[in-house]
This record gives C-alpha cells, structure tokens and sequence, in this order.
C-alpha cells in the first residue's frame, strides 16, 4: 500500500524541574495545565512510551506496531534491524539550565545495564545570554575534576558556548555537557534514555529534595580527552551527518521534492509556513513522509529534514 500523506503522531508531555511553558507560548502545543514541561516527545517507541498516530487511515495505531508490522511499507529500505524505531525526536523548553551529564559509550553502557546515545541539538530559540556547556576546558585534568565533586564547582570545568537561533551541536557517546537556561531545543538522538547526572548546580528537585546523580557511571563514561568542542559548521544543507542519523536544513521558497524514494524522513518545521500533501504545518511541527510518497514541501520558510 502506497502511503501518499504524511504522518502526524500526538506528543508525549514530560514535567521537568528546569521546564517551563514556551512550547504553548511559541508553537501552540497544548500543554497539561500548571505544570512545568521541559520536554515534548514528538517521535518515541520505548516500553513506557509510544507515540500514536493522531489521525489518517492509521490514527491511533502506535509508533512500534508500524516499524515492527509495517517496516518496508511504511519506513523504507536498508534499515536498521532493530526491534524498536531506533531514533528519538524531542523539543526541550529549557527555562532553566539542565543538569551536567553524559551518555555511557557503547562498550561502558552494555556493562552497566544503560543503553548508548549519541545526539544532536537545534536551537529553535534562544533568550539572550543563553549558553550550552559540552567537554571540558583545556587542559583540565581528572584530579581537577574529582576535586571539582567534591567542592561543588563542577561548572567551572565545562566548556561553555553561546548560543543564537540556529546553532547546532553534536553530542557524541561520552560528551558531558548540558544545556543552559534560555534555549529552546530541537533534539534527535537514537533511542536511548540512558543518562548520568554528574552535577545537578546543587539545586532540589521537583519533590523539593536533592535530584539523584549518578557519580561512579558519570566517571566511567565521560571522555576526559574532549576538550572545547565547538558548534558544528554545516556542509550545504547538511547540518549533522553521523552513523546514527543525518540532519539537513532546508530552505523553502517554492517547492522541493521530499527525497524519500527508499526511506522515510521526518520533518520539523523551523519558522514559516510548510505545506506537505493536504496539510500546512506552523513552527514546532513535526511529521512524517512514508517512503516512496510522492510529496513536495512548499510554501515559505525553514525545516528541518531527518533520515538515516
């Protein structure tokens, strides 16, 4: 069966201590009153949460029923063989700063129970004087490091950059780093929700306690020979290209062809306004195009196109 639409599927909300409300405020998504959402899990197949199709001939079939019964037809050609869709797709409203952390490497993941994550970051929007913090400031050293869990100045090591509307990053496997207040972030990862706090800026959490940190898992995945990373400078359209995914910027004025003869591709719309098959889609839209649809993105404005 030839797929010919794209495909909406509803957000996942998560309450976060450092979230905020400039989802609804910026991109109308349509928030559980009074809570504080630092997170929207726009793509997802995990064991505790699926995204559904929100509506179509496939409305409310899930995220894992399509690539586990309905693979090549919906999803394409040559892909990973793996028994979940092995990418995750979030917007963060990042009101104030993220805990310090790291995802464990493949090799230090399999041996303490965690799964690998590599990830990339947008900034859809950005507060002035809005920052990120990833690997540590020349030269610094582990002594310096674990002097610095001691004291509770675990910040003075990071590394931090500034960031505007439309700077990119790439966190791979074993990066520390966190994001800082202000931002407003698109992130694809693979399909991982393992991560190790290693600083949390001595502040409580949602239950006015302490948030847990995982020092012993954080030290044996962080690459201590990461120093002062930078934003990564993209290659035409392409803004992230890794093992994992690739990540393009597209430009609209007009019309484009959505590229997805073998594979499917997942867009989110930037600014303006995007028109794919009978829909329009605003700001902080994502979607869908099956492989082999024969669609077009049109009108004006920027997007965000994501595939293997």
């Amino acid at each position: 069966m030839l797929h010919n639409e794209p495909i909406i599927f509803e957000p996942l909300f998560m309450e976060r201590v450092w979230g905020g409300r400039r989802l609804e405020t910026l991109y109308a998504k349509r928030l559980p009153h009074g809570v504080r959402v630092g997170e929207s899990w726009e793509l997802v197949d995990r064991a505790d949460y699926q995204s559904v199709v929100h509506d179509g001939p496939l409305q409310g079939a899930t995220l894992h029923e399509l690539w586990a019964k309905r693979r090549a037809e919906i999803f394409g050609d040559d892909l990973p063989d793996t028994p979940r869709f092995p990418l995750l797709f979030k917007l963060l409203d990042c009101q104030d700063r993220l805990s310090v952390q790291v995802h464990p490497p493949l090799a230090v993941a399999a041996r303490l129970g965690g799964e690998a994550k590599s990830e990339m970051w947008f900034i859809m929007h950005s507060a002035l004087d809005s920052d990120l913090y990833a690997g540590l400031k020349r030269d610094v050293t582990r002594g310096q490091f674990d002097a610095a869990l001691v004291t509770g100045h675990v910040a003075d090591l990071i590394h931090r950059i500034p960031t505007h509307v439309g700077d990119a990053f790439f966190i791979p496997s074993g990066r520390i780093h966190a994001i800082g207040a202000g931002n407003v972030v698109f992130e694809v990862m693979q399909n991982s929700d393992t991560t190790y706090r290693v600083f949390d800026w001595n502040r409580l959490g949602l239950d006015g306690k302490p948030r847990e940190l995982h020092i012993d898992e954080s030290l044996a995945s962080i690459n201590f020979d990461d120093p002062e990373p930078d934003l990564v400078a993209p290659d035409g359209d392409t803004v992230v290209a890794c093992e994992h995914f690739r990540v393009e910027r597209w430009e609209i004025d007009g019309s484009r062809s959505c590229g997805t003869e073998r594979r499917f591709a997942v867009f989110t719309v930037i600014d303006g306004e995007i028109a794919c098959g009978s829909r329009t889609f605003s700001p902080g839209a994502f979607f869908l195009v099956p492989a082999r649809a024969a669609l077009e993105v049109s009108g004006r404005g920027s997007l965000l196109r994501t595939s293997f």
